[in-house]
């Protein structure tokens, strides 16, 4: 892996932060956790340090922080209290956590990554919050796809005639309609946004608040429900997702009955997020799309030929 200038300087801002913590530092672990154009991340011992995507507004960001703060028990509260310039980006410190065990899918913590998510949607957002970054999110990978891969070729094709059956707001072109509910939302939920703090047995708390912002909440179930629908999700885990969900008070869906109307949209342009994503990386590697791959691209052809029942009508 080449290592960008970045981790060197985050390796020092890691370690200067834990040795402020303690009198004394056992200075045991210093390892790179994530090098992509759009986070790095650098952990020594118990504290990481993460420089934020290029252009990150920084007052956004201060407010995403306050809001960790402020909701310790839901999302895993950062070290500093504001961002610090490093190089062209903002740094920030937080307590190293245990991530899900991706190699042990059947220990994975649907009913704590449910109840943390509907806690968070019932909290009211600081004055000021910016808008959560999922459909904006959405659009950046779509936009990546049509960067990399030929619009005519029969994969992206069909991956952008998915995404054009969308309606505007989840294409990040319009803003979210007056009637939609708005919440408190993290933006970017999966599994691997949950970690354990302390990092022995602590409970599990929602990490990464760059996305972190209000808008439509069923926008955080909606990749579970994606993985779901493409088969990719058990149906035991789906229920359990959704049970404990609903048990919590969560309010993006119904608490009885089918929860699909109000998910669809949401489900379908996170698999179309994901299937542009996975398009544009095997269209740079060279490589044919694996079988989760083609499940994701199998379902962006019946999204694309069954346009959805949309529940906002203004969105047209």
């Amino acid at each position: 892996m080449t290592v960008t200038p970045l981790v060197p300087d985050l390796a020092r801002a890691a370690t200067a932060t834990a040795h402020a913590r303690r009198s004394a530092c056992p200075c045991g672990v210093t390892e790179t956790l994530a090098d992509r154009p759009d986070a790095t991340v650098v952990r020594h011992v118990d504290t990481v340090a993460k420089a934020h995507p290029p252009n990150t507004v920084p007052a956004d960001l201060a407010l995403r922080l306050a809001t960790a703060a402020a909701l310790p028990g839901t999302l895993l509260p950062p070290l500093t209290p504001s961002p610090a310039p490093l190089r062209d980006r903002l740094v920030t410190c937080w307590p190293y956590g245990t991530p899900v065990d991706p190699e042990d899918p059947d220990t994975a913590p649907w009913e704590a990554a449910a109840t943390l998510l509907a806690r968070l949607h019932r909290h009211p957002p600081l004055p000021g919050t910016p808008p959560m970054r999922g459909p904006a999110k959405a659009a950046l990978a779509v936009e990546r796809l049509r960067a990399t891969a030929p619009e005519g070729s029969g994969t992206a094709a069909l991956v952008l005639r998915a995404w054009q059956t969308l309606p505007a707001w989840a294409r990040a072109e319009a803003p979210l309609p007056a009637e939609a509910p708005r919440t408190l939302c993290h933006g970017d939920f999966h599994l691997g946004q949950l970690v354990r703090h302390p990092a022995t047995d602590g409970p599990w708390r929602l990490i990464d608040v760059d996305d972190l912002g209000t808008g439509t909440p069923v926008w955080d179930l909606a990749r579970p429900a994606a993985w779901y629908a493409c088969g990719l999700l058990a149906p035991e885990e789906w229920t359990r997702f959704l049970t404990a969900y609903r048990a919590a008070d969560g309010p993006a869906i119904p608490p009885h009955g089918d929860p699909w109307p109000a998910l669809d949209i949401a489900a379908r342009a996170l698999t179309v997020q994901t299937a542009a994503t996975a398009t544009a990386k095997a269209a740079q590697a060279g490589r044919p799309l694996d079988g989760i791959e083609r499940s994701l691209i199998d379902a962006c052809g019946r999204i694309a030929s069954t346009p959805p029942e949309l529940t906002y009508e203004s969105a047209k």
